[in-house]
């Protein structure tokens, strides 16, 4: 009765915000509420699974890990200690939610869309797949290259706590050990810090965390195997992402050569063509030299390249050495780090990405402090 209440709360809440958004965009913040709506009700504290006998052992192995991750983070990581992953739903379905991104056939800049409370982020999310290709297909007849792609998992921002929390999802559960901290660690770090519509900001701090922090679980707590099987995966990750930076370069090189009138359109297509097709070509000679079941994790990715995906991508990628250093400017210190980062935040946006893209992560002196995340969805999802 309890969870059936806060339920209810939680689609008032999100009709209201609705309602702010306008009448237009009601059916659209009514599927993002209802959905979140069916998540919630979906979830159920672990240890009612862990006593449950019908639930398989291997799952309630991953349930107890999850939940020795969460002590850590909190132990070690600084991160909060609140209801959020204390909680796990079967989803029945292959992502959380999906989102879509779209983009200028001659930019990597993504569209971006407006939410009442998030500010603008460049990305829409849905909990139907087939909703999310529909608005896909929408935008791309508008004229700009668009994708619709899965997301496991979502942050509230702490927003939920009240109603349950953010919980462990049958999306990410099945992850290996390394990556399950991951995205737990991730996924608290957005309800430490979080920008209003300052994606970049917000998806590099977060990947920040999780990359330190998972780096500290692997060396501390997890065992031989584990630590083995990550490095494998992490090693072919910083391969893809190296290549995909690297593409983004010759990318935003083309298109800038039209910004500056130096070249036709013609010409500009035929130079896109050829670095996406370069693109390609290289991303199967590293595909070819990985082996094991996930040789093809990035398969999916490759073949929905486009500047949309480009350029959601940059988000995650394009700030992390800046968080990282400050990280190791600020001596390891997690409360320090966080500090520093809040005080990021608070200055306009254009210093802030300054700052961190410069190496010179320490702002002004004077400069005030003060600022909180996955945009109520991770790597996003639904608009909030």
């Amino acid at each position: 009765m309890r969870r059936r209440r806060a339920a209810s709360r939680l689609g008032l809440g999100a009709l209201a915000l609705a309602l702010l958004g306008g009448c237009a965009d009601l059916g659209y913040y009514w599927q993002s509420a209802s959905g979140h709506i069916d998540l919630m009700r979906a979830a159920r504290p672990v240890p009612e699974w862990l006593q449950d006998p019908k639930v398989s052992e291997p799952l309630k192995a991953k349930l107890e890990l999850a939940q020795r991750i969460r002590r850590f983070a909190v132990a070690e990581l600084g991160l909060p200690d609140n209801a959020s992953y204390k909680s796990y739903a079967d989803l029945h379905r292959a992502a959380a939610v999906w989102n879509v991104v779209a983009a200028p056939p001659h930019s990597l800049t993504l569209k971006t869309w407006c939410f009442p409370v998030a500010g603008c982020v460049g990305y829409r999310g849905y909990y139907e797949e087939a909703a999310a290709r529909a608005e896909a297909a929408v935008q791309s007849g508008q004229g700009l290259e668009s994708v619709a792609y899965p997301v496991p998992a979502y942050s509230t921002l702490g927003w939920m706590n009240w109603a349950g929390g953010d919980p462990l999802l049958s999306t990410f559960i099945g992850y290996p050990e390394g990556e399950l901290a991951r995205i737990v660690f991730h996924e608290l770090a957005h309800q430490v810090l979080y920008v209003a519509g300052d994606t970049m900001f917000n998806e590099s701090f977060a990947t920040a965390v999780e990359r330190i922090g998972g780096a500290r679980w692997l060396q501390t707590q997890a065992g031989e195997a584990a630590r083995l099987e990550y490095a494998q995966f992490d090693a072919r990750r910083q391969q893809f992402r190296v290549l995909t930076a690297n593409t983004r370069r010759a990318l935003a090189d083309v298109y800038a050569s039209l910004a500056a009138q130096q070249q036709d359109w013609a010409t500009v297509d035929v130079q896109k063509n050829a670095a996406m097709e370069e693109f390609r070509r290289r991303y199967a000679e590293l595909r070819a030299g990985w082996s094991g079941p996930r040789q093809g994790a990035y398969d999916g990715w490759v073949a929905r390249a486009n500047n949309a995906l480009f350029g959601a991508q940059a988000a995650y990628d394009d700030l992390v050495p800046g968080f990282e250093a400050l990280f190791e400017r600020e001596g390891r210190d997690w409360p320090r780090f966080y500090a520093e980062a809040r005080r990021l935040a608070a200055l306009p946006q254009d210093q802030r990405l300054q700052a961190l893209r410069g190496g010179d992560a320490t702002p002004a002196a004077g400069m005030p402090a003060e600022q909180i995340h996955r945009q109520p969805q991770r790597q996003g999802g639904p608009g909030a």
